[in-house]
């Protein structure tokens, strides 16, 4: 019953089948239909990333969540199917200078799908990349006009870490955090070091409470979408698309609350988007 409702509620009448294009078939299918957000910080509510919380926000109350959310109801649903999935830690680099080592605030999932070993997230506020073979220069194009590459930068445990997936495409399909050009830029580095429950909820609790961060300053939704990309910062609303781009400022609330709704597939009511304090 827990994975009937979530292939509903991300719009999938079949269950995949355990294989790559399975696989595939099933991310794109949650990252097209649940929202990136962390309207829930603002809001001043904590963030649980147990499965049972996890499951009740994101598929029974139509919300979006953040990295470890997502990525908590991925392996949950994978494991339904059968297919084992482990997390990783990694460092968001998009946007940030050189020479600058952020924390590990991203969780992603190495996956085991028909003998091989594939990075598979759910859970980035950007393109519909898909599941990826953890093999050195493997690359995607995302609907988006991105494409993406995966790098073997180092050794298990070094502070750089193993991997890199880097971005290059334009700057518009992103939530504002890429650099103005097109080229490749870093988007995180991981290692495959063994991640713990405890080093979940701590990074995740560092990430939901540290002060001056983008996650506790701003307001931020984002989704892929068939053909482009959709993200709002604070006001700011950002739609990419084979056309161009377009972009407004949210009026009112009301336009608020509709705009999560409409564009981004998140049930919020106009009173709890009056606590957010956007529109003092």
């Amino acid at each position: 019953m827990t994975l009937e409702r979530y292939l509903a509620r991300i719009g999938l009448t079949e269950t995949p089948a355990i294989t790559a294009q399975g696989l595939s078939a099933l991310q794109s299918a949650h990252r097209l239909a649940i929202a990136f957000e962390n309207l829930d910080i603002p809001l001043g509510r904590p963030i649980r990333i147990d499965s049972e919380s996890v499951f009740d926000k994101l598929v029974l109350r139509g919300r979006g969540g953040y990295c470890f959310e997502h990525n908590r109801l991925y392996a949950d649903m994978l494991a339904a199917l059968g297919v084992p999935s482990r997390p990783l830690l990694a460092r968001v680099r998009l946007g940030i200078p050189a020479g600058i080592t952020p924390p590990r605030t991203h969780v992603c999932l190495l996956a085991e799908v028909e003998g091989r070993f594939w990075l598979a997230d759910a859970g980035f506020g950007g393109s519909n990349v898909p599941p990826l073979p953890l093999k050195d220069g493997v690359r995607a194009r995302t609907a988006d006009g991105a494409v993406h590459r995966l790098r073997r930068i180092g050794e298990t445990g070094m502070v750089r870490g193993q991997w890199l997936l880097e971005r290059a495409g334009p700057p518009a399909a992103t939530d504002g955090r890429a650099a103005p050009h097109h080229d490749w830029q870093p988007q995180y580095t991981f290692d495959l070091s063994e991640v713990a429950a405890d080093d979940l909820e701590q990074a995740s609790h560092w990430t939901a409470t540290r002060p001056g961060t983008r996650f506790t300053t701003l307001h931020v939704a984002s989704i892929p979408q068939a053909a482009g990309f959709a993200s709002m910062v604070d006001r700011e609303l950002t739609v990419h698309h084979p056309g161009g781009t377009d972009q407004r400022t949210i009026a009112d609330p009301a336009d608020y609350a509709g705009t999560l709704g409409a564009v981004f597939r998140i049930a919020l009511s106009e009173a709890e988007v009056a606590g957010l304090a956007l529109f003092a």
